[in-house]
């Protein structure tokens, strides 16, 4: 009797430890949604401080108040890191500096779908030339197909070459990014090594937004800019590093595959930016490439 109470026990708990994980997992699923939502509407918001800060100067602002803050609650212990960490850092930070000024800079320029569009090449690239599986050569062909869908809108090519490059460079940012976060994740604990490299990319973007900044700076602007730092990329990171505790990388670079999709909504809702059916088509086509070579890189 007492063994069967016993065991009665154990399936109770174990039951209750897989509903709990579940719960997790969704929870997960949820956080990633709103970690993308976050990205692609803030991007859409910047849109009017863009427009008076220029690109440059509200992405340095937005770097600059991101690295205050995450330094105020992580507190790096920056004189006991020794070169590697520094190096480490230095590289992820330009990365990340890379990253952002040129994908604020292409949605200057060319529609919020057709630039993510773009800049998902950079980690698609990743994903399916160095992770390997059957689709490695056909996935970056059919995303490439999607963008040049979403590049024509049915009588003319959208947008402009410079912001066309501006998202290239954003793809080989975001595509950096990824390699030199695993090795900066390797070099220090916790959120040290994101801090200390928010801190570099603040710093490299310095040149680029300081002056342009300062030219239109406001106590409104401030604000504004205070808040989209929030939404663009303190909230989205924060959320991906809870959800990556509760979920595999590879269900997490699938869930990813809908920011393409999310740009466009995102454009359409809050800045007007209309798709022809030519376009949705191209949208879709991203997001199944992504899907699917994030999918073989994982087999």
């Amino acid at each position: 009797m007492t063994d069967l109470k016993s065991a009665e026990g154990e399936a109770w708990t174990a039951a209750a430890k897989a509903a709990g994980e579940r719960g997790q997992r969704y929870l997960a699923i949820v956080f990633c949604l709103l970690s993308m939502s976050s990205i692609q509407f803030g991007a859409a918001f910047s849109k009017p401080v863009m427009q008076e800060l220029g690109s440059f100067g509200a992405t340095w602002l937005r770097l600059c108040f991101a690295a205050l803050a995450l330094a105020l609650f992580v507190r790096p212990p920056l004189l006991s890191y020794g070169k590697r960490q520094w190096i480490a850092a230095a590289a992820l930070g330009t990365a990340m500096a890379m990253m952002t000024l040129s994908f604020f800079a292409a949605i200057e320029r060319i529609p919020l779908g057709l630039a993510v569009a773009i800049d998902f090449l950079g980690p698609l690239t990743v994903a399916t030339f160095f992770g390997g599986g059957r689709w490695r050569l056909v996935c970056p062909a059919i995303a490439a197909a999607g963008v040049l869908c979403l590049s024509w809108d049915g009588s003319a090519w959208v947008g402009d070459r410079l912001g066309v490059l501006f998202a290239l460079g954003a793809a080989v940012g975001w595509g950096s990014y990824i390699v030199l976060m695993k090795h900066a994740g390797r070099e220090f604990t916790g959120l040290e090594g994101l801090s200390v490299s928010l801190l570099f990319a603040a710093l490299v973007a310095t040149p680029f937004g300081l002056h342009r900044a300062a030219l239109g700076l406001s106590p409104d602007l401030i604000l504004a800019t205070g808040l989209l730092a929030l939404l663009v990329p303190l909230l989205p990171y924060a959320l991906e590093f809870v959800a990556l505790r509760w979920m595999k990388a590879s269900a997490f670079g699938i869930l990813m595959s809908l920011e393409p999709a999310i740009g466009a909504g995102a454009g359409f809702i809050v800045l007007g930016q209309d798709l022809t059916p030519s376009q949705m088509l191209g949208v879709a086509l991203v997001v199944t490439a992504s899907a699917a070579g994030t999918m073989s890189s994982q087999a």
